[in-house]
């Protein structure tokens, strides 16, 4: 398959009626999958009436077919079209933090989705993107678009149009370039069919946001413990992984450069992910500084492509420092340690 490439400035003010736009909108309209940008990861996007269309992401990532797609919207008036009823505690969100970096999880009305998007599910995830590129797409197809990250199913999401093409190129029908993807995380998945919301995946949306505006909440007890049974069916599967073992370590800097030794004594080429701020003090194969302690929120920018980063480094385990699990560091811990398959060392 031949994919599609088109470059589009996101700070031109009106990007509708672009012809690049135009193209990859038309290709949607004809059950095509085209790749985009927003302000969290790329996306893989389809038609989410048809099922034939929605059936090209899942071949295409090579993703689990119980795992279902949130569906991005452009007006917030549509959402009564897709769904049962919407709570106030959902439209005091919406209000507060659409379009951005927040799904949230409704009871869907029946026979309007493309079952193949939402799994057979009585609820459904949506979501209002806050990129200029994405919304264009959505306002110039008048759909439903389906989509999950744009990368093979279990890699580190894209958060370039580079990052899609590796990917991906070959298996899709475009990819739009919108430049680099700005809080780099994928948005916060908030169940709002419980009289108390669940987080079902922290993200770009943190917590405490999420409480400021409704109140009480709660976080689905598998985010915190590997041993129980996730809420949301796609949380089960290993994610965001890079190609060497990643593992998470618990302790001070000294203690992990004590345990690089160890392991390249052992013969093996050890990368580690680390910050600005203790990025000189490793001695190890590979050291990559995934931004600043002092702002989380440059880590969770950088968190993939570090991740992919170290792929280049032909490594046998990378060692990754701990952050506070609090904020966005939150929506940061959740991802390395599905990356890392729940591996964690205490020293």
């Amino acid at each position: 398959m031949d994919t599609k490439r088109w470059s589009v400035d996101k700070n031109v003010d009106n990007l509708t009626g672009y012809p690049q736009i135009t193209q990859a909108a038309d290709l949607l309209l004809n059950n095509e999958v085209v790749a985009f940008p927003t302000e969290t990861v790329y996306g893989l996007g389809a038609n989410a009436l048809n099922d034939q269309a929605v059936a090209k992401i899942f071949e295409a990532k090579g993703r689990p077919a119980d795992n279902p797609l949130i569906i991005h919207i452009a007006d917030e008036e549509v959402v009564s079209d897709f769904v049962e009823e919407i709570p106030e505690k959902a439209k005091q969100l919406m209000k507060a933090y659409w379009p951005g970096p927040l799904t949230i999880i409704l009871k869907m009305k029946e026979g309007v989705l493309s079952e193949k998007a939402t799994v057979g599910l009585s609820t459904v995830g949506i979501r209002m993107p806050d990129h200029p590129v994405a919304l264009a797409l959505l306002q110039s197809t008048n759909l439903p678009i389906a989509a999950p990250s744009a990368n093979s199913s279990g890699r580190p999401s894209p958060t370039t149009a580079e990052h899609v093409w590796d990917d991906l190129h070959g298996k899709i029908s475009g990819i739009v370039d919108g430049g680099p993807t700005g809080v780099g995380l994928e948005s916060t998945v908030l169940d709002c069919t419980e009289e108390v919301p669940v987080i079902l995946r922290p993200g770009g949306i943190t917590a405490q946001q999420i409480e400021e505006v409704i109140g009480e909440i709660t976080v689905d007890p598998a985010l915190l413990d590997s041993g129980q049974k996730p809420k949301s069916p796609g949380m089960k599967y290993r994610h965001y992984a890079p190609d060497a073992a990643l593992v998470l370590v618990k302790g001070e800097r000294e203690d992990i450069q004590r345990l690089i030794l160890e392991k390249q004594q052992e013969g093996l080429k050890v990368g580690v992910l680390t910050t600005e701020e203790n990025e000189s003090f490793y001695q190890a194969d590979k050291v990559i500084a995934c931004g600043s302690r002092e702002n989380l929120e440059s880590v969770a920018g950088s968190l993939y492509d570090t991740l992919r980063n170290f792929n280049s480094a032909d490594l046998d385990l990378i060692l990754s420092e701990m952050f506070p699990d609090e904020g966005v560091g939150q929506a940061i811990m959740n991802r390395l340690v599905k990356a890392a398959g729940y591996r964690v060392i205490s020293l």
